[in-house]
């Protein structure tokens, strides 16, 4: 059974580690695990501004979303982005992705935002239409 809880900053070692394992496994680099804990430490702590859920088997963290409140006049108001989405291998394919995002989508609507958005690599994207996500276009980002 599927267990998920809004992470805090006491989730931040879980948090990490799921999002260190999934930096690692899509870009092949070697873990930078208490980099990923000191930023996971501060972003759970900015609790009206950066979210996230942690799912859980048999008391295990087998997954994690992260997502950041963001403002948008194109959107008409506040809108929900995920940072981080990751499931552990075993655990892929038995519907905990989709409750994770189940769970932010909760979140989402009790916030009034008007739209959930994520930038997915191409592994990602059929999750993300078969979970009701609509293309927007290529996402890009600029480095500071």
């Amino acid at each position: 059974m599927i267990f998920i809880r809004r992470a805090d900053k006491v989730d931040a070692a879980p948090a990490a580690r799921l999002v260190d394992a999934l930096l690692s496994e899509l870009s092949g680099s070697p873990s930078r695990y208490d980099e990923r804990l000191a930023a996971a430490s501060h972003l759970l702590s900015l609790d009206n501004r950066v979210f996230g859920f942690v799912a859980f088997a048999l008391q295990q963290p087998v997954g994690v979303i992260i997502l950041s409140e963001n403002a948008s006049i194109y959107a008409g108001g506040m809108v929900g982005l995920i940072t981080e989405l990751y499931v552990v291998p075993a655990q892929r394919s038995a519907g905990v992705a989709t409750k994770l995002v189940d769970a932010a989508a909760t979140l989402g609507r009790k916030r009034s935002w008007g739209r959930i958005e994520v930038g997915a690599v191409e592994r990602s994207l059929k999750f993300y239409l078969s979970a009701g996500f609509v293309e927007l276009g290529p996402r890009l980002h600029l480095l500071l």
